[in-house]
């Protein structure tokens, strides 16, 4: 029984240390792991340190010159809204309306028969018109620029100079003529067919036509010419801005 007791002292005195070392080799084991893992590689290159005093090696940005005003004067340095801000262009003033007289309307008359436009000049100034003729397509576009009242024009197709077809083709093709109405009057069927084919010709008559057909085909074209130059006079007038 002694015996025994004095094994457990002995065990006791060499057990104790033996317990308490373990533990501690563990320990050191698990930390010497976690240190080799966050050893950079031996092919691991840091990466090249900046040139000292903070400068970049890459070449400066320049920027171009700020435009000057065109209002400074000669010593005036760039203006920083200048590069930003441009002034506003100006608007272009609206195109005028044709002229229209509180008169009656004027027609323009283009044949070279005189006997032609002196019928006519009698029929529409017994009408209440004011009647303007020509002989040929050359004199009648020189009356449309003199004269750009004209509500209505009547035109033979066969003159001489600048036949009828060439004056229609001219009137259509100018910005201040397009829109005006025209009446054509021929003394040959076949050329019927080729004024029906052209735009803005808003009646056909063969010589001698029908007085009463043709005076109601001029009024009507009239109104409807002098209220449209109207309207776009009052327009031009509303969009002018009010003078100083």
């Amino acid at each position: 029984m002694e015996m025994f007791h004095e094994l457990q002292e002995l065990l006791g005195a060499y057990l104790m240390p033996v317990l308490i070392a373990i533990p501690l080799a563990i320990i050191v084991l698990i930390a010497a792991f976690k240190r080799d893992d966050y050893r950079p590689p031996r092919e691991y290159t840091p990466p090249p340190r900046p040139p000292e005093g903070g400068q970049r090696a890459n070449a400066p940005v320049v920027l171009p010159p700020l435009p000057i005003s065109a209002n400074a004067g000669p010593n005036a340095g760039p203006s920083m809204a200048s590069a930003f801000v441009t002034a506003p262009s100006p608007m272009q003033p609206p195109k005028p309306a044709p002229v229209v007289p509180e008169g009656p309307p004027t027609i323009l008359v283009a044949d070279d028969s005189a006997v032609v436009r002196t019928k006519l000049k009698r029929l529409l100034e017994g009408a209440g018109f004011t009647v303007v003729q020509v002989n040929d397509g050359n004199e009648a576009m020189a009356q449309l620029d003199e004269k750009p009242e004209i509500a209505v024009l009547i035109t033979d197709l066969e003159m001489p100079n600048k036949d009828g077809f060439e004056l229609i083709a001219d009137v259509h093709g100018s910005l201040t003529t397009e829109d005006l109405p025209v009446i054509a009057i021929t003394g040959h069927d076949e050329l019927h067919g080729r004024v029906g084919q052209i735009e803005g010709v808003y009646g056909i008559f063969k010589k001698p036509w029908n007085d009463r057909e043709l005076l109601k085909r001029v009024e009507s074209l009239a109104h409807l010419r002098t209220a449209a130059s109207r309207r776009g006079r009052r327009a031009s007038d509303l969009r002018a801005p009010p003078s100083a």
